[in-house]
């Protein structure tokens, strides 16, 4: 089983496992100062997930406005479908379109649809119970969401591919602080708030405004990125490395595309289906059983939340773990995605077998390692994928690659509402 350490002080010696052309002078690349690329590209992967966090946490509310509607089930089918179409189409036209030009396309969408739900909370739906236009409309938002997230999560990934690998352990670890971060927020609206109309009101609106103000500042960090020499550095290495297949093989279009991409495919399947298995484990027990089908006399309704929270703290220190330690060998990392097919019938004792198991300890535990393996074996794969392949091909790769990952979100989601039946 292969291993690498942690990063040299600069960060970026680990650039020699790339596939850049070999006229590449380690000793020119230069130094991320004050580790302000990290910096932006963790607070980047943090800030495309927390627009969904936003709308999940505040399904309390939604529920009490839409009694007759199956809001989670609902936001989360038009989230994943909208959200997979615009990966389709981003791949199949990832060769005509700019990185660039998407992300902040997407991060304008996601401004839009967290501004239009409190907005329309406050102006229209005014804290009314069965204003049905209002619910609508939320899920028209949801859908822009799904778009955004596809235009976002696809592009910035795939700019995290082109770079060391330290940039895509930041953003994966990003995604990881998002969740931290909204439950964070869950505990303190609970414990602020009351849990009545204004109380579960006031909570939706805070984590709305938390987001904006996120999205806001991404928005800032995405364009301060794409100055910063260690990025323009690898930027201007993609562009030669384009500009030499161009030379040998023609313009990258039609039949040609199609070929690149089917190549590239190839090259990252194994890894994609390691993560496509990792998110069908994890959905199909998180959240829906350790929020519904666990119970405690002692922590009451706070259990949920402590579980939460605990499953979101270990999948981050997960995500964290791999400067320190990353297995290097594919295959030990893809089967051991595969091997977490066993939290499948140890939950399900949880739940259904003998009194000892179905008590506080044993779900803590497994949720703790649900999480932690959820986070480290993501990483790990989504850091040896894109090095796989050319540099020039690196962003397409890190597309299919979250297009994978929403197949297993997909997946999982629906096994979830029948595995414990």
């Amino acid at each position: 089983m292969g291993i690498t350490t942690a990063a040299s002080a600069n960060g970026d010696s680990e650039s020699a496992i790339l596939l850049i052309p070999k006229t590449t002078n380690p000793d020119k690349i230069p130094k991320d100062s004050f580790h302000l690329a990290y910096i932006i590209y963790f607070t980047l992967g943090a800030g495309y997930l927390l627009p969904w966090n936003a709308l999940i946490t505040a399904v309390d509310y939604f529920t009490y406005l839409y009694p007759g509607a199956s809001v989670d089930r609902v936001f989360a089918i038009v989230y994943m479908l909208v959200g997979l179409t615009s990966l389709l189409f981003i791949i199949a036209f990832a060769h005509k379109s700019n990185s660039f030009v998407r992300i902040n396309l997407g991060y304008a969408l996601f401004l839009v649809a967290l501004l239009a739900v409190p907005l329309m909370d406050v102006w229209y739906v005014k804290g009314r119970v069965g204003v049905y236009g209002g619910y609508y409309a939320t899920v028209a938002v949801v859908g822009l969401c799904g778009v955004a997230d596809g235009l976002v999560q696809g592009g910035v990934v795939g700019n995290a591919g082109e770079l060391p690998e330290r940039y895509m352990q930041a953003v994966v670890a990003g995604t990881a602080a998002s969740g931290v971060l909204v439950s964070v927020l869950r505990v303190l609206t609970k414990a602020m708030f009351p849990q009545d109309t204004r109380g579960l009101r006031q909570s939706a609106n805070l984590y709305f405004i938390v987001s904006i103000v996120v999205m806001l500042l991404n928005i800032i960090f995405y364009n301060v990125a794409h100055r910063l020499p260690v990025v323009k550095y690898y930027k201007d290495l993609k562009s030669v490395a384009a500009n030499e297949e161009k030379e040998q093989k023609g313009d990258i279009t039609g039949k040609l595309w199609r070929s690149t991409l089917w190549d590239i495919v190839g090259s990252v399947k194994w890894y994609g289906s390691g993560i496509l298995i990792i998110y069908v484990v994890t959905l199909s027990i998180f959240p829906g059983s350790v929020t519904e089908d666990v119970h405690s006399d002692i922590l009451k309704d706070w259990y949920p939340i402590i579980l939460i929270a605990s499953y979101n703290v270990f999948d981050l220190i997960g995500k964290i773990l791999t400067p320190l330690y990353i297995v290097e060998n594919a295959r030990v990392a893809i089967g051991a995605s595969f091997g977490r097919l066993l939290f499948l019938p140890l939950f399900y004792g949880c739940l259904h077998g003998p009194e000892i198991f179905r008590t506080e300890i044993p779900v803590m535990i497994l949720t703790c390692l649900l999480g932690l393996t959820n986070g480290y074996f993501t990483c790990v794969l989504m850091i040896l994928a894109p090095k796989t392949v050319q540099i020039q091909h690196a962003e397409t790769s890190g597309i299919v690659l979250v297009l994978y990952l929403i197949v297993g979100l997909a997946i999982g989601s629906v096994v979830s509402w029948f595995w414990v039946l």
